[in-house]
């Protein structure tokens, strides 16, 4: 393994293993040892890495709460807080998002007919709004949370969703919300095709289902900053796992687990490699 401080490839194994099992190496060019988590963000936690990001996993794809997450893992030898997983949470959910968001730019089966929709959470005794845009076939185009619902709050989601897929939309289906076709205008252009009718937004619409049922056991965020990295995270892992390619189709049991495993093994090596 090549010395993460000074890059030197003539470094040599040692016998010694962490507490967690990890391999551990010393680099004569700079005179010093390191494991296989050094210079990494999951370099000093108290757990094994591919363990972090089930926990991770758990508790952005299932209806779990911190301490529902800190009970499973005590049967598999592993205990831990439940401010524990707040803290990992709060430190490494921004992995999923980033990784997961990377494999969307550019993806080829991506429609350029956008459904775009706010719905509102809360944080603390306010209310925020997230903003998201799905295309005509259900997969996610981006999300934002935002303080507001106005015309500066839209033209920002626009114009992050634009650099997320790397494309503008050709038509965009919005509801009658006032701020949405200037923002259209100004950030993806006037040749851009806005239209409102409410029965082609009924998919965004029910879509909004997912992040409210995964919300409502949590009752509220405690602030804005918490709200959007986990509604962040929690779209990105829910649409990389979903296994309908378009509205209605029926995926028999056995297609789903074996989608399930195949993204499984595609993602868990992506964040352990951070």
């Amino acid at each position: 393994m090549n010395c993460p401080f000074c890059k030197n490839e003539k470094t040599h194994q040692r016998k010694k293993l962490t507490s967690l099992g990890y391999k551990t190496y010393y680099c004569g060019k700079c005179d010093l040892t390191y494991n296989e988590r050094s210079n990494t963000p999951f370099n000093y936690l108290s757990i094994p890495t591919d363990i972090l990001f089930l926990v991770l996993l758990y508790r952005l794809r299932y209806k779990l709460s911190l301490r529902d997450v800190a009970e499973i893992f005590i049967e598999r030898g592993f205990e831990f807080t439940h401010e524990a997983v707040r803290d990992w949470e709060d430190r490494f959910s921004h992995l999923f998002t980033d990784k997961l968001k990377a494999k969307r730019k550019f993806k080829a089966d991506l429609s350029k007919s956008w459904r775009v929709d706010e719905t509102y959470l809360k944080v603390g005794i306010s209310q925020v709004y997230l903003y998201r845009a799905i295309d005509k076939r259900g997969n996610l185009i981006d999300v934002r949370l935002s303080k507001t619902k106005d015309l500066e709050a839209a033209e920002a989601f626009f114009k992050q969703a634009k650099e997320t897929v790397g494309h503008r939309p050709e038509k965009v289906t919005t509801d009658g919300h006032d701020s949405y076709p200037k923002a259209i205008r100004k950030t993806l252009g006037l040749n851009v095709e806005h239209r409102t009718n409410k029965y082609l937004n009924n998919l965004i619409e029910q879509s909004h289902r997912k992040i409210k049922q995964r919300y409502y056991p949590m009752k509220s965020f405690k602030s804005f900053e918490a709200a959007s990295r986990f509604t962040r995270a929690f779209e990105e892992v829910n649409d990389f796992f979903r296994y309908q390619t378009y509205k209605n189709e029926k995926v028999p049991l056995q297609r789903q687990r074996t989608l399930f495993k195949l993204r499984f093994a595609d993602i868990k090596p992506a964040f352990l490699a951070a």
